[in-house]
């Protein structure tokens, strides 16, 4: 685990990323792609992945299209996605010491809530053999079809939105962020909330640097930096 220099603020409410931080869904991701490319002879590069990780299905898309000069407009990749996605993503599962953490916050009637980049069609798709763990969140904003997050992450809009949804709406410097992706742990602190980062192993350190804290697993998450309950271990 590394801590940025900088002082930790204590906080009254927490959002989480759903992707490679709640659900194991990177992998598969990952593989829909490159079944994709593989028609044209393409290799997905985490260079490439780490450009992608936090954007909506739409912008993914097009960049895709874009960097591997593909035969196809976004809307085309975008429906063959989709088929992969359907196909491979009712398989994926929790992430380690997820249930753990959100059930911890969830008995210590913290406020909690899901911010992800995922459209609802998606959001439901992935949850599906999960939908108990996913009740204990206040709330889930899916920004990909959310007409209030008019930006995808590294925008602040989504975690600028989700927190205004609490009933007592609190201040950014109130909200801890668990996200995995750079682009994600940047639309965070640029909504000025403080981040706990999960990154992928495969993602080098210079990308984690806008973090406050950087731990390998949700079991380590250090809570009671922030003023939270600390975390039991199993």
């Amino acid at each position: 685990m590394t801590t940025a220099c900088r002082n930790l603020k204590k906080v009254t409410h927490v959002l989480f990323d759903m992707d490679g931080v709640l659900l194991d869904t990177e992998t598969l991701y990952t593989q829909a792609t490159q079944n994709i490319l593989d028609n044209y002879g393409k290799k997905f590069s985490w260079e490439v992945k780490m450009q992608l990780m936090g954007l909506h299905g739409h912008e993914m898309a097009k960049k895709l299209v874009e960097i591997y000069e593909l035969p196809l407009s976004p809307s085309e990749y975008y429906s063959l996605a989709l088929k992969q996605y359907s196909a491979l993503m009712p398989s994926c599962e929790l992430m380690p010491g997820a249930r753990h953490l959100v059930t911890h916050l969830k008995t210590h009637k913290i406020p909690i809530a899901v911010a992800t980049s995922s459209s609802r069609e998606s959001y439901d798709l992935k949850t599906k053999d999960h939908k108990e763990f996913f009740c204990m969140f206040d709330h889930i904003v899916t920004g990909a079809s959310d007409p209030e997050v008019k930006q995808g992450k590294p925008s602040p809009d989504i975690f600028l939105v989700c927190a205004s949804r609490f009933p007592d709406s609190p201040c950014s410097e109130k909200c801890l962020v668990f996200e995995d992706a750079p682009n994600g742990v940047l639309a965070a602190v640029r909504a000025g909330m403080q981040v706990i980062m999960v990154p992928d192993e495969n993602i080098p350190p210079e990308h984690t640097k806008e973090a406050h804290v950087v731990i390998k697993n949700l079991e380590e998450a250090p809570i009671e930096y922030f003023g939270l309950p600390p975390l039991k271990k199993l």
